[in-house]
């Protein structure tokens, strides 16, 4: 089974070369930087010209792109050259309902489509310990699944199209919201005089221990804003659980909350900058 992947981007590039490392047939790939290309063949990949080259020469497409206009210009594109014979994946983070549409639009032409996006950051995409949560059939999962087991050691199905996004923007959004949480009372413990350092071992004993504080609270302290996952991009998945919250008439006012701290950092012209620069926006650095 021949796998295309498009999209090299600070992900996507890990994530391919995974696919290269482990998968025993031909891995086409594609990308607007040709020199992420070229790596990638450095590594034994097939670099293609366009997108459509993947769409022609592979049984499985995988995408990984930055927005919802990025997917379905991607999948508009391809839409001749899909038949019957291919499964498309699309790992990007965008709104479900897109998703659902170019699903809808990809199984017209008797193929199949999954949602998958990923979850953790670089350092994960690297390792292959990305958790990955997916929307589709569930005999298309089973199919796919060891594919997804060269990026990913924590695979779930959440249920039909549209349905791994939706989980993954719920839980981009609790992570921002925990972020901000932690900003706040770090903030508030170095005002008393407590050090970030006795602040994170103290937190790490009760309830409040989490993930976030865990692995950042050094990068915070040493102001080490080199981007894993950019301000810009979580900026972005809280705008989507904005709208999806209002589809589905659920008020969210801490996330409201948080999504302002980020249009606030956008604003500073910060988003290029790791999410965890938040932390100067809370400490009033844009003021």
């Amino acid at each position: 089974m021949k796998i295309g992947f498009i999209g090299l981007g600070i992900m996507g590039e890990s994530m391919c070369e995974n696919i290269v490392k482990n998968h025993s047939d031909t891995v086409y790939c594609s990308d607007l930087n040709k020199e992420q290309v070229k790596k990638l063949e450095s590594l034994g990949a097939t670099g293609c010209d366009s997108n459509i080259d993947v769409a022609k020469s592979a049984d499985v497409i995988i995408t990984m792109v930055p927005k919802s206009e990025h997917v379905k210009a991607v999948y508009t594109e391809l839409l001749p050259y899909i038949d019957s014979t291919k499964i498309c994946i699309d790992m990007s983070t965008i709104d479900p309902s897109v998703s659902v549409e170019c699903a809808n639009m990809i199984k017209a032409k008797g193929a199949q489509f999954a949602d998958a996006p990923v979850v953790k950051s670089k350092p994960a995409a690297i390792a292959g310990e990305l958790g990955i949560l997916v929307g589709c059939d569930e005999s298309l999962y089973e199919t796919i699944k060891p594919i997804l087991a060269y990026m990913g050691c924590n695979i779930i199905r959440m249920g039909e199209n549209g349905a791994g996004l939706a989980m993954k923007i719920c839980h981009n959004t609790l992570c921002a919201e925990i972020q901000n949480g932690v900003n706040e009372t770090l903030l508030l413990a170095k005002s008393m005089g407590i050090s970030a350092e006795d602040y994170h071992t103290a937190i790490s004993y009760g309830g409040a221990q989490n993930f976030y504080l865990d692995a950042q609270w050094q990068n915070i302290e040493n102001e080490n804003w080199t981007t894993a996952f950019s301000l810009e991009n979580e900026r972005k998945d809280l705008g989507i659980c904005e709208r999806l919250a209002g589809d589905q008439n659920v008020d969210m006012p801490v996330m409201k909350h948080v999504k302002s701290v980020y249009d606030k950092g956008f604003d500073a012209g910060i988003g290029k900058e790791d999410w965890r620069a938040t932390y100067k926006i809370v400490r009033g650095d844009y003021d």
